[in-house]
């Protein structure tokens, strides 16, 4: 697969832009003194949103840029990300988005990956960048602050060097490279086409939440990530993108906003901070009446956290389900079908939801033969919203895109009525004595006991069984709680040989920058010193 973006000069049919900055354009042409971006004090409206993307584009492509060029960005969430995400569309580049809490090391490897030419950063990571100055030597560096190596974030505010509009742009070109964790070795650049761009803004607003113009849309959770991917289609809208002022999350800084701004919508939030939420949420201290929608992702919730959080909040979780190659979905719940369905007290309330409208997707076996439903394998989808590939790697896109559909790496099972039941990522699942267990049935039953704030589950070595099932558990504060107590517990609801065979306890569980809990990471230093996959290990209660 060719991984160099490509740029169309015959123009679009009939004159009609295909570039996805258009979204943009007819905001500030419908809306042009609404609010656009507010973050604090600053308030920018769709008129300057659009002046100022034009001139970023303009002011890059005055530095050398192409269309088809890289330009990456690392910072914090603040109105700065969306200025630069559009004003590379506007000028035919392809954003790069970096996560905030990555190492300097990290950071140079998608940029020197991506062949980035452009890095605009914030003043709090030239320290890291000046202790590796060689691994960014060949990148130019635009700073929101002032760093030593860099140009003033300013300078691509320059109106001389504006563009009048941004540049046409076919379906097929890049727009946009998404690098994957990297939980499972060098993170990977999911390309990303206007296509996707146009099917990710017009999805969310039919299948999920139909974001009204003057909406006000709060981002809480990382803007490079998710949260600044639901904000594409607030643009579209003429919606209000929010940002939270504090740096890290405080549930009552963000229960404030919400009752200060009216906010409707929550943009983004992965299932550990929903969890955060219930647990420092005070009944009655913000009015949060405004809610319409909160979007959840990124990783599975586990169902008595999710009713607990519809009966604290009310009817407004939207879900869905997706990945980097296959941005804002593959299926997705939207708030209405949750009230349903917690109103029958429906199992499928526990599902990642049904296939997107315009998304095929069903599960196979390991000779990707298609499965009933009821039959767990892995997840594969195929649509417009699937990546082409992923850049620079033939042979990693050959095998995730193989036979023409998307493998995900997910294992779940359908039902009769297209509801999709994800149980573990493919490489998660532990094998003990022949059976596979797949840790988030596990995780289903011991989130159940009153004693348990949270959990995650994943095999350690074990001698007679090859791997054995162990949990780490978060107790509720002030309660005691046992390692007999929660095997016991989970003995009532499931097979012996699905039980965890050991219980550690722990004050709280490491996330990702994304709100993922590390259960690969943390299950690591269990298999330290054996032969074989990584899975984990040591046991505060061992029952046999």
């Amino acid at each position: 697969m060719d991984a160099n973006a490509r740029f169309s000069a015959v123009p679009a049919v009939d004159g009609a832009r295909v570039n996805s900055f258009v979204f943009l354009e007819k905001s500030a042409r419908h809306r042009p003194d609404g609010l656009a971006l507010l973050q604090g004090e600053e308030r920018i409206t769709y008129r300057e949103f659009r002046d100022r993307a034009l001139a970023i584009g303009g002011n890059l492509r005055a530095a050398g840029c192409q269309p088809g060029d890289r330009v990456a960005f690392c910072l914090a969430n603040s109105p700065r990300i969306m200025e630069v995400i559009f004003g590379c569309f506007a000028a035919g580049l392809v954003v790069v988005p970096v996560n905030a809490r990555l190492h300097a090391r990290e950071m140079a490897y998608i940029v020197d990956n991506s062949g980035a030419k452009v890095l605009i950063h914030g003043q709090e990571y030239q320290d890291g960048i000046a202790a590796n100055a060689a691994l960014f030597a060949n990148v130019q560096r635009y700073c929101t602050g002032t760093a030593t190596g860099a140009q003033p974030f300013g300078g691509l505010l320059q109106p001389e060097n504006a563009l009048p509009a941004a540049v046409e742009a076919a379906p097929q070109d890049l727009c946009w490279l998404f690098y994957t964790s990297g939980t499972t070795g060098k993170p990977k650049g999911a390309m990303w086409n206007h296509r996707m761009v146009k099917c990710v803004i017009m999805n969310y607003l039919a299948d999920l939440h139909n974001i009204q113009p003057g909406e006000m849309v709060l981002h809480c959770a990382p803007m490079s990530h998710g949260s600044g991917i639901v904000a594409l289609p607030a643009v579209a809208r003429g919606a209000v993108n929010a940002i939270t002022e504090t740096a890290s999350f405080d549930v009552d800084s963000l229960l404030a906003t919400v009752e200060r701004l009216k906010v409707s919508h929550i943009a983004f939030m992965a299932p550990t901070q929903i969890v955060k939420v219930l647990e420092d949420h005070v009944p009655g201290r913000h009015d949060l009446s405004s809610l319409k929608a909160i979007c959840y992702g990124g990783a599975p919730i586990h169902v008595g956290q999710l009713r607990q959080a519809i009966a604290t909040f009310g009817p407004v979780f939207v879900q869905l389900y997706g990945q980097g190659e296959a941005p804002m979905t593959i299926t997705g719940m939207s708030s209405a079908r949750h009230a349903q369905l917690l109103a029958t007290d429906d199992p499928r309330i526990g599902s990642a939801g049904q296939v997107r409208t315009d998304v095929e997707a069903h599960c196979v076996d390991q000779n990707d033969n298609p499965l009933p439903p009821g039959k767990a394998g892995e997840v594969v989808a195929r649509g417009d919203v699937v990546m082409p590939g992923y850049w620079n790697n033939p042979e990693a896109s050959t095998e995730a895109l193989r036979g023409g559909w998307l493998h995900t790496g997910d294992i779940g099972y359908f039902d009769e009525e297209g509801y999709l039941f994800l149980l573990d990522r493919a490489k998660d699942m532990v094998i003990s004595g022949g059976n596979n267990v797949y840790p988030r049935e596990v995780e289903e039953v011991i989130i159940l006991h009153p004693a348990v704030a949270n959990c995650v589950v994943f095999g350690i070595p074990d001698d007679y069984w090859g791997e054995a099932v162990h949990a780490v558990v978060v107790p509720k504060p002030g309660v005691t709680l046992s390692a007999e107590d929660v095997i016991a517990f989970c003995g009532e609801y499931m097979a012996g040989y699905k039980k965890p065979k050991a219980v550690d306890f722990v004050d709280e569980l490491p996330v990702s920058g994304y709100g993922k809990i590390l259960r690969r990471e943390m299950r690591e230093k269990y298999w330290e010193g054996h032969v074989g996959r990584i899975g984990g290990g040591s046991a505060k209660a061992q029952v046999k």
